[in-house]
Order: C-alpha cells, then structure tokens, then sequence
C-alpha cells in the first residue's frame, strides 16, 4: 500500500493517522517532491476507476493560470490532462491510497482510507 501525500495537507495527515492506528503497513511517497511520471498517474487513474480532471484541483493557481476549467473532458483531452497534472503536481487531489488488492482511493474521509485498508 501507498499513499501519496503532501505533509502540508490536514486531510492527508488524517489518513495518515487512521493508517497507523490500524497497524497498516504502507509506504508514504511526498508527491510534490517524489513527482509521478505520466505513466504512473495513468495508472493510478486506471486503478481508481477516474479521469485525470476527476482527480484535479482545480481551484490551484496553476489550474487557473492553465485555464484547466475550460479545457474538454473526454478521451481526446486526456493526455493532455495528465501532462498538466505531470507537470503541476499540486493539482493532484490528495490524498491518493493505492490498495493491496490492485485498485486505489482518494482518501479525503476516514471511511475512504479504512475502505482502501479492507481490500485485499
């Protein structure tokens, strides 16, 4: 299991912190620092069943500045959605869980992250 994070984030340190009180064993990857190629954001995305702008804040400075609320959202767009999530790693929504069972969560609630913990 691993669980992108940015420390700065409340929501990430409170899944951190369900992570441990469950004894998970997981590695922690500081996304902003440890940046995800495009390929491994593909396959995050496929692992979440989502889209690229499903898991894009879009309310980021960069977002804005790109004008990402205007770009298309279907398949024709999507490389270009994961080059801009590639490239302004602070627009990934966060915290990201991958489970043990080959599929991953956005972990923003506790129920999130013990839903990534019980699949195996």
């Amino acid at each position: 299991m691993e669980i992108w994070i940015n420390p700065a984030c409340s929501k990430c340190r409170s899944a951190l912190t369900v992570l441990d009180a469950e004894g998970a064993d997981y590695t922690v990857r500081r996304y902003l620092e440890d940046v995800p190629s495009e390929d491994e954001i593909r396959a995050v995305l496929d692992r979440l069943g989502l889209e690229p702008w499903d898991i894009t804040r879009t309310q980021e400075d960069a977002a804005k500045e790109l004008g990402l609320k205007e770009w298309p959202r279907d398949a024709g767009a999507r490389d270009r959605w994961i080059a801009a999530l590639a490239a302004h790693p602070k627009l990934i929504q966060r915290p990201i869980i991958t489970a043990d069972d080959g599929t991953a969560v956005v972990g923003r609630t506790e129920d999130a992250v013990r839903d990534a913990l019980s699949r195996k």
